[in-house]
């Protein structure tokens, strides 16, 4: 993933400019960031589900290296919200406003 990780700060007329208001804005990037945060969870319990044990006692548990490493890389990557916000400047969200009902 190209995302920096790191902290920066953003320009909220840039934001805004994409829908005429900030908060619909962030909505949309909050809808999205929902999305990629239960993709990556769902791919995560898929990954530590192999290493799932049937043991209830704590004395036979041991540390898996494998099931450590998986858990430290998605540590590692960028926050959803983060991802949502590149891919929301970057023009890659497709949106849509409900349309408004018409008084006849």
């Amino acid at each position: 993933m190209a995302t920096n990780p790191s902290i920066i700060t953003r320009d909220l007329d840039k934001i805004a400019n994409k829908t005429g208001n900030i908060y619909e804005s962030l909505h949309i990037v909050g809808q999205r960031a929902k999305q990629i945060s239960n993709t990556l969870k769902e791919e995560l319990n898929a990954k530590l589900s192999e290493f799932a044990s049937t043991v209830d006692n704590l004395e036979e548990v041991f540390e898996n290296k494998e099931q450590i490493e998986i858990s430290k890389f998605y540590e590692r990557m960028p926050k959803p919200s983060t991802l949502a916000l590149e891919e929301f400047v970057e023009n890659k969200i497709y949106y849509r406003l409900p349309e408004e009902p018409t008084g006849e």
